[in-house]
């Protein structure tokens, strides 16, 4: 395919013009594979994008060509700076990523490095298997990138890592040819080492790495040198120990497979296309965890040894600084339902059995035998649905550790140390002892029971100090762990991060070892060098500068909760959360799940915010079409919010990058049709009839959508006849309850008074009926379309005036109630930080009474004051979708509590996340693609699979009206069900 991109610099042309994926060198994008979730930052020379193995063919003959490097990367997890270089990065993660064969009779899969872990396993799932290592990043990790690791995981007490289950690796060697390594008998073995005569590179590598690890010295090197042979998690360099423990080095040992030595070389040997893995039965169905409570960490390590004696699948440690980041987190607050008083660590302890009784006689024993030694003081087990979210809580642990506000940092720097399970309470003592012997405190959290824990110090980075820590706290725990002939890396790699100190791990002669093995791979050094062996110094090409500005910015929405709106976008550390599928669920990121471009990630938006906001020379550092670009897709869903384990709330940090670039740029004129969507309606509502007939008719239609930039294919929502307020002063006498004892404040926002007045008009009747007096206040609208375009100032207008408004009105006894969540909601977040002073103390008052219709009757329904004998007892199956906002900063849960009141009526929810219209997004003309692509993710489909007696319910406008543009089938509001069911 000729891909010749003419602003392309001359030199790219010729590779651009041979690749069917895509090559980028603009700043952009270099810019956003600069980093992963590591301390480092460099950037590369381009990014490609292959789509195959032949466009990795020609990306290794035009590296040798141009004396370039290639860094393979799956989805930019690396915490050692694995995928950060200056040569070409390489994207596996959008195209590569098919599964090409499983074959369950022999439990194996072939699939390509793309894939993702846990996506895979859901495939897996109806054939009874699975792929056993599993990160903590695992609903976005692909299987290159944990081979490339050699990751292991929670489980890996069982399931041990990658390399045990990696059978079989295809792809490309640094001359461009084709290899496969597999299992090779004693034959087959000497066959490859006399293919060396036909003078292919793959017989030269088997020739030499033979006559490297024929030599005696050599092993003697490597057997007394390496890390302990007892510590499964052992990733410090090249395996060459792996290695001589198969035939013919060791003759009672597995055949020979190069697959254990490319399992955990960073992709610095050669280039992955295809991945043949071992797989597992599922384990048993009852799950059970102990989740362990103790006054100390070393308590809860001496316990570890104790409960690894009764055959767990896993036993994984937080510390108090994680359970304490929990707090504050939207979606992990309620992930602590466990946790009793403040415990300085949790021990979580699995089991796997076939009834829970097992696993509750196996739990007490072990619970006995750790009080037996003043172990523990709360041993609550866990069952069900709520082990996934113990298991959330500690997995969050990376990203949450990041919300700690300012620039000092827990820093990724001896986070990956593994010694024996034995010598791990002893390492813990001499390990925090030299934290405090250098004034400064870690976090302790993950793999107890194969010996590593992922320890963090807190260091600020951006301080000449803090760069000088990173170094010293990196060295001495070099020391310490070689005294203890330990691991650097268990699972999180060595790249340039830990590659200095391999020598100092396995003495010189193995080092000098370990590079004649890159050299006997990769002669030229194509493949992502300087990751392992010969690495720059690890303080050097960090994300931050040692004595950077961190530069305030005068913003109209409070950022002082992440002093500032800079540190707001670092606090995202490259975790990639927002990498996920809709395969694993959640609303983030709905554009990166359509996509599948990085560019499309939260993460991309925090790293061209901070990129920008640091190192611009302009006046007004959000003045650059770069941010303006890589922000377009963001839908503000709202879904990082509460999804981001960080808690980056990128909707936020748009909205405020739109006003601010608009000051420098001017507003368009669709930004300010939409965001003026009130007050154009009141004038259309004089004469709604001429207004539904311009956007219906095909000739006016077309034209009015062409002027206004509006998608052709998108149908508008009509206006109706009259509007909610006018009919509410017209007919609510009539229907008021006589001597009614409960009174609500309905809020009439713009999109209901207008548009969905037969919602309107069916809340007001159903309150009604159910005895509460509505009452609509003087308010004005809600400023959501101002706040969507980024139209702060106006919005805060807004605010201020219904703060005041409303402040002495609403109550706990007399709640504000909202139709549309997008509307109410805007009380219970962004008002809260338009304003300032006094008036934000309001606006928190306000907003703890400010609630969906979903929220209310829940809570009413709790207080006894709505009943199911009031509605009917017919059958009825329900299918809802929630709303992306309320999904982030309320719950569902209230709307499933709801409609089930009916005694008969079944509800399901959608597992979708954001339905793609996200307010005026999806009627844009620009984005009505995407809109569509990311409703057919998972609601479309769902929708068109449901019989037409099955209802299906959202409280969104947007997402009942994109329900009706992509299915043809009608979405009723909560409050439309219940009042269909009301026995009247």
């Amino acid at each position: 395919m000729d891909n010749t991109n003419t602003s392309l610099p001359v030199q790219w042309q010729p590779l651009a013009k041979v690749l069917d994926g895509e090559l980028h060198t603009d700043d952009v994008m270099r810019t956003l594979y600069a980093t992963d979730a590591s301390a480092y930052r460099e950037m590369p020379a381009a990014v490609a994008v292959p789509r195959s193995s032949q466009d990795i063919k020609h990306l290794i003959s035009f590296a040798r060509q141009q004396k370039l490097s290639l860094i393979p990367r799956a989805a930019g997890t690396s915490l050692a700076g694995q995928v950060v270089g200056n040569g070409i990065v390489v994207d596996v993660s959008q195209h590569l990523t098919q599964i090409l064969e499983i074959n369950a009779e022999e439990k194996w899969v072939r699939v390509q490095p793309g894939v993702i872990r846990d996506d895979l396993n859901h495939v897996l799932e109806p054939y009874g298997l699975f792929f056993g290592p599993e990160t903590s990043t695992a609903n976005r990790a692909m299987i290159g990138g944990m081979v490339g690791n050699n990751s292991c995981g929670t489980h890996s007490v069982v399931y041990g890592s990658a390399r045990e289950h990696t059978l079989e690796i295809k792809g490309l060697l640094a001359d461009g040819s084709e290899v496969v390594f597999n299992a090779l008998n004693a034959q087959q073995y000497q066959q490859k080492i006399a293919e060396s005569e036909k003078n292919t590179f793959e017989g030269k590598i088997y020739r030499q790495i033979d006559q490297l690890l024929a030599s005696e010295t050599h092993q003697k090197e490597i057997r007394e040198n390496f890390p302990k042979r007892a510590i499964p998690r052992r990733n410090t360099g090249y395996a060459l120990d792996m290695l001589l423990d198969l035939e013919p080095f060791t003759p009672t040992g597995e055949p020979f497979n190069f697959c254990k030595l490319l399992c955990g070389s960073e992709g610095t040997l050669m280039f992955m296309t295809e991945i043949k893995l071992h797989l597992d039965p599922l384990p048993p169905k009852e799950t059970g965890l102990v989740c362990a409570h103790f006054n100390t960490i070393d308590d809860a390590l001496k316990a570890n040894i104790i409960a690894l004696q009764y055959g767990p699948s896993a036993s994984e440690l937080m510390d108090h600084y994680i359970l304490e980041c929990t707090k504050a987190n939207i979606e992990h607050r309620q992930n602590r339902f466990f946790v009793k008083g403040d415990p300085e660590a949790i021990l979580i302890v699995e089991f796997n059995k076939d009834t829970r009784e097992a696993i509750a006689e196996v739990a007490q024993q072990m619970q006995q035998a750790m009080e037996q030694e003043g172990l523990g003081y709360h041993f609550p087990v866990v069952y069900g649905d709520d082990t996934r979210k113990v298991w959330n809580l500690r997995k969050a642990g990376l990203g949450l550790l990041s919300n700690i506000v300012g620039d000092a940092k827990p820093a990724p720097v001896i986070e990956d140390t593994a010694v024996t399970i034995e010598d791990l309470p002893a390492y813990i003592q001499d390990f925090n002892e030299i934290l405090s012997q250098n004034n400064m405190s870690a976090v302790h959290y993950a793999h107890a029971g194969s010996g590593e824990l992922h320890l963090r110090p807190i260091i600020n980075l951006k301080t000449e100090q803090g760069q000088k820590e990173f170094r010293l706290i990196a060295e001495e725990i070099a020391t310490l762990v070689k005294k203890y002939q330990g691991s650097l890396s268990g699972e999180h790699g060595d790249g340039r991060l830990r590659g200095e100190f391999i020598e100092q791990m396995v003495g010189k002669k193995g080092y000098e070892l370990m590079k004649e093995v890159k050299q006997i791979f990769d002669p030229e050094h194509i493949f992502n060098p300087n990751k392992i062996v010969e690495t720059p110094p690890m303080d050097t090409f960090l994300r931050y500068d040692a004595g950077q500005d961190t530069p305030a910015f005068d913003t109209v929405l409070d950022f002082s909760s992440t002093q500032g709106i800079l540190r707001g976008a670092e606090m995202c550390n490259g975790s990639g959360d927002c990498r996920k599928t809709e395969i694993s669920g959640g609303t983030m990121c709905p554009s990166y799940m359509a996509t599948r471009s990085e560019k499309d990630t939260t993460r991309a938006r925090a790293n061209i915010l901070r990129e920008y906001l640091t190192r611009s020379d302009k006046p007004n550092r959000f003045d650059h079409e770069e941010i303006k670009e890589v922000m377009d897709l963001c839908l503000s869903c709202k879904g990082c919010k509460s999804e981001c384990p960080s808690n980056v709330d990128m909707a936020k940090m748009k909205a405020e990058f739109l006003q601010q670039y608009y000051d420098a740029n001017g507003v368009p004129f669709r930004t300010k049709l939409i965001a003026n969507f009130t007050r154009l309606n009141k004038l259309a509502a004089k004469m709604p009839w001429a207004y539904n007939w311009a956007f219906t008719n095909p000739v006016t239609s077309k034209l009015s959508k062409k002027m206004s930039g509006f998608a052709a294919e998108r149908s508008i929502p009509k206006l109706h006849k009259t509007t909610l307020r006018k009919w509410y002063k017209k007919h609510y006498t009539a229907i008021a309850p006589k001597g009614a004892t409960k009174k609500v404040f309905l809020f009439c926002d713009e999109f209901t008074d207008f548009n969905d007045t037969d919602v309107g008009i069916v809340t007001v009747k159903l309150l009604a009926k159910l005895g509460y007096e509505v009452v609509i206040p003087e308010h004005l609208e809600s400023s959501r379309t101002y706040l969507s375009k980024g139209l702060l100032r106006k919005a805060k207008t807004i605010a201020e005036k219904n703060i005041a408004l409303l402040q002495g009105v609403v109550s706990d006894e007399t709640p504000l109630l909202g139709i549309e969540p997008s509307a109410i909601l805007t009380f219970r977040d962004e008002y809260i930080d338009l304003v300032r002073g006094n008036t934000q103390e309001e606006a928190r008052k306000l907003a703890k009474n400010a609630l969906t219709m979903e929220e209310f009757l829940a809570r009413e329904i709790d207080r006894g004051n709505i009943k199911a004998n009031s509605f009917t007892e017919d059958k009825k199956i329900l299918k809802l979708h929630g709303h992306c906002q309320q999904k982030a900063l309320s719950s569902l849960t209230p709307s499933k509590k709801m409609l089930s009141l009916p005694k008969n009526y079944e509800v399901h929810l959608i597992r979708s996340g954001c339905c793609g219209m996200a307010g005026s997004f999806g009627y844009e003309q620009e984005h009505y693609k995407v809109s569509m692509q990311i409703g057919e993710l998972v609601l479309f489909p769902t929708v068109r699979q449901q019989p037409q007696e099955v209802i299906i319910v959202a409280a969104g406008t947007s997402c009942r009206h994109q329900i009706k543009d992509g299915t043809q089938r009608r979405a009723l509001h909560p409050v439309e069900v219940w009042w269909d069911a009301l026995k009247k």
